[in-house]
């Protein structure tokens, strides 16, 4: 069972505007820094992906993927600002992809320029301005509540149907699909399009398209066949320039070789593979995808360069043989070039 955390933020505040002078209840908000991250992140279990399986014959490896907490929840921020009667919301993204937001609001005496639900994406490495309140009444007290939800992700990106990927092994490498698109085991819903391949630990993964590291996490030794493995998974996130990202799964611990921000191209060595997280035995798992909201994602369908084919759709129980290419090492990293 393949899972993205899902993060939530709580937060509640009333106030009284009537000629712009504090009252008791504003000068305790005041004095919290109005910049300051919002106090407590919770991880919410909603299954938004999977590759997960039923017990299987075990030649047949499934896997599951948990995004770590600590690291998404720190890097992305909704901050406020008073001007007047406006109470200014803002989304600081240190991320380094975009990340998709659905922000819902209880308002009492107070109207926002968007409608809610609201959900938006907020450009990487940067802070944006997402929306701003008013009092409808100023001589009446006013308050808010509001959750919001954010994944890493863009729902306004738009996948290159015509990108042909390089499967993610090196040349030569034969390996096979044990699950593939909309696979019985898993492969449905929003983890429709999603690629399984049986290999051995230790096995070189590169990337199968090129972009910019988003996030890595190669510290568990642990893997298991249930869910209470899901939070020990190893993974690679990439982003390519169409805006969707790749996920690299159950990698070996410390089997990373490239870092977050980092620009890799495709064929380039980005890791090892293992059996960490929710695994039933060694392999690879892959997708691309893009957001639908704060809390769910899409799978994208993507075809593949092989010995075989120019553009394969890989299909559950054959082995695909990456086309014949020369590795160079180019800036002490390695680059593919067909002989």
């Amino acid at each position: 069972m393949f899972k993205l955390a899902v993060y939530e933020n709580r937060y509640n505040q009333s106030h009284r505007c009537a000629a712009g002078i504090p009252d008791a209840r504003r000068s305790r908000f005041q004095s919290v820094p109005q910049r300051s991250t919002l106090a407590v992140i919770l991880v919410v279990a909603a299954l938004v992906a999977g590759c997960a399986a039923p017990p299987v014959p075990p030649a047949v490896h499934t896997s599951g993927c948990t995004s770590p907490s600590s690291p998404e929840a720190a890097a992305v921020r909704v901050t406020t600002k008073r001007e007047g009667n406006l109470t200014h919301f803002y989304v600081q993204n240190n991320e380094f992809s975009e990340i998709t937001m659905s922000i819902d609001m209880n308002l009492v005496n107070l109207k926002g320029e968007v409608t809610f639900p609201y959900t938006a994406t907020f450009p990487p490495r940067q802070t944006t301005e997402a929306f701003a309140l008013t009092a409808t009444d100023c001589s009446q007290k006013w308050e808010y509540t509001y959750t919001n939800y954010y994944k890493l992700g863009s729902n306004c990106a738009q996948h290159d149907d015509n990108y042909v990927y390089d499967l993610p092994y090196s040349s030569g490498a034969r390996y096979k699909v044990t699950q593939g698109y909309n696979g019985k085991f898993s492969h449905t819903g929003a983890n429709q399009y999603a690629i399984d391949w049986q290999m051995p630990e230790g096995t070189a993964v590169r990337a199968a398209r090129g972009g910019i590291i988003v996030r890595v996490k190669d510290d568990s030794t642990t893997g298991g066949p249930s869910m209470d493995y899901d939070r020990f998974n190893n993974y690679i996130l990439i982003r390519h320039e169409d805006g969707t990202l790749a996920h690299y799964c159950h990698l070996k611990k410390g089997g990373a070789v490239v870092k977050v921000g980092q620009q890799v191209a495709a064929g380039e060595l980005i890791a090892h593979s293992g059996n960490t997280g929710f695994s039933s035995g060694p392999h690879l798992h892959f997708s691309v995808f893009k957001t639908k909201d704060g809390r769910t994602r899409i799978t994208i369908p993507v075809k593949f360069k092989t010995s075989e084919d120019d553009a394969a759709t890989l299909t559950a129980g054959h082995a695909y043989r990456a086309p014949e290419m020369q590795h160079v090492a180019v800036g002490g990293s390695s680059l593919q070039l067909i002989q």
